[in-house]
């Protein structure tokens, strides 16, 4: 390999590694919001595992459930569900949730900043 081949492919990891940290960040505050909207601790959202188990209180009213998750294959269709009662907690409709499953980098925004308010599991 040549110098200038090595410099270009170091450049292009450099800058997609302050990206990806900088999506992460960006998805870590929306998460923290939308905790504090339901009414969550906000630092839940850093913690791994928990998160998820706080998501799942928010949405399905039952935090155990994030056990699910583990399960191979299963964890997919249990994801779609948590993104369509989480999206109905805040008073969206089954369309925005298909919103948070395609594009959560937009939707998950809306749904933290947006005027939404949390009514609660459905």
């Amino acid at each position: 390999m040549n110098d200038s081949y090595t410099t270009a492919i170091v450049a292009f990891m450099g800058i997609y590694m302050i990206v990806a940290l900088l999506i992460a960040i960006f998805t870590i505050v929306c998460m923290w919001k939308v905790f504090t909207k339901a009414g969550q601790p906000g630092w839940a959202s850093l913690i791994p595992f928990y998160n998820i188990y706080v998501t799942f209180e928010i949405a399905w009213g039952n935090g155990l459930l994030f056990l699910l998750m583990l399960i191979p294959v299963a964890n997919f269709v249990v994801q779609i569900i948590l993104y369509v009662k989480l999206s109905q907690s805040f008073g969206y409709s089954a369309a925005f949730a298909i919103g948070l499953i395609f594009l959560p980098i937009i939707f998950l925004p809306i749904l933290a900043f947006g005027n939404s308010s949390y009514i609660g599991p459905q």
